[in-house]
C-alpha cells in the first residue's frame, strides 16, 4: 500500500483577505504542514484560472457572484474573479510547505470549463493527469485536505473514490464555503460514495 496526501488549493485567494476567501481557511495550514512527513507522496493542487474565465461572474453581463448558470457541462456557480494565473491571489499560502510536493496539479486553466476536482474538469471527463501520476507511483490510498470542503475537496474525493482509491477526507484540515447547504450535501455525497470522513 502506498498512501498519498493530496492538498487541495491552499492558496491565498481562498484564505482571509483573498478574492474568494473561505472562512478560517488559513487555519488548516499548520496541521497540513505537520501531516506531510507521514506520507510517501504529497501532491498539491492549485486553482490557476486565465483572466476572464467563464466561471467568473464578471464574464457574464448582468450576473452576480454566486448566481448559478447553465453551462454545456451542467450548472455552474459564478464566482468572484479569483486565483488568476500569476497573481498573488493564485499563490500558495506563504506558510504552506511546498518542499514536500512531488507534483503540483494546476486546474481551471481551460477558459471554458471550471475545474473543482483534482482529477477532472467539471465536464467530469477531461482529466488533469493526477490519476496517471498516482497509478505510476503505485498509490492505493489517498488522504485529502484543503479548501474548500464542499467544492474542490468534495469533488476530488468523489472522483478518487470512483476511480478506486481508498479515500479519506480529514475534515479538521478542511474548511467550507457552505453555500445554501452545500456542506451538508457534500458530506452526504462523500459518505454515500464510501469516502471516510475523519
Amino acid at each position: 500500500m502506498t498512501h498519498a496526501l493530496v492538498v487541495i488549493d491552499v492558496q491565498t485567494g481562498f484564505c482571509p483577505g483573498g478574492n474568494l476567501a473561505v472562512p478560517d481557511g488559513d487555519a488548516v495550514v499548520p496541521g497540513i504542514n505537520a501531516l506531510m512527513d507521514g506520507f510517501a507522496h504529497v501532491v498539491l493542487t492549485q486553482d490557476w484560472h486565465p483572466a476572464g474565465h467563464s466561471s467568473f461572474a464578471s464574464a457574464h453581463d448582468g450576473r452576480a457572484p454566486y448566481d448559478v448558470v447553465a453551462m454545456p457541462y451542467g450548472p455552474q456557480v459564478l464566482w468572484p474573479d479569483h486565483c488568476v494565473q500569476g497573481t498573488a491571489d493564485a499563490a500558495f499560502h506563504p506558510d504552506l510547505r511546498t518542499d514536500r510536493a512531488r507534483a503540483i496539479v494546476r486546474k481551471g486553466m481551460n477558459p471554458a470549463i471550471d475545474s473543482y476536482s483534482a482529477f477532472f474538469e467539471n465536464d467530469r471527463t477531461t482529466p488533469t493527469g493526477l490519476e496517471g501520476l498516482l497509478r505510476t507511483l503505485g498509490v492505493t490510498d489517498l488522504t485529502l485536505v484543503g479548501l474548500a470542503t464542499d467544492f474542490c475537496v468534495n469533488y476530488s474525493a468523489l472522483d478518487a473514490a470512483r476511480l478506486g482509491f481508498a479515500t479519506t477526507v480529514r475534515e479538521d484540515l478542511t474548511r467550507a464555503i457552505d453555500l445554501d447547504g452545500s456542506l451538508a450535501a457534500a458530506r452526504d455525497a462523500m459518505r454515500g460514495a464510501g469516502v471516510a470522513l475523519a
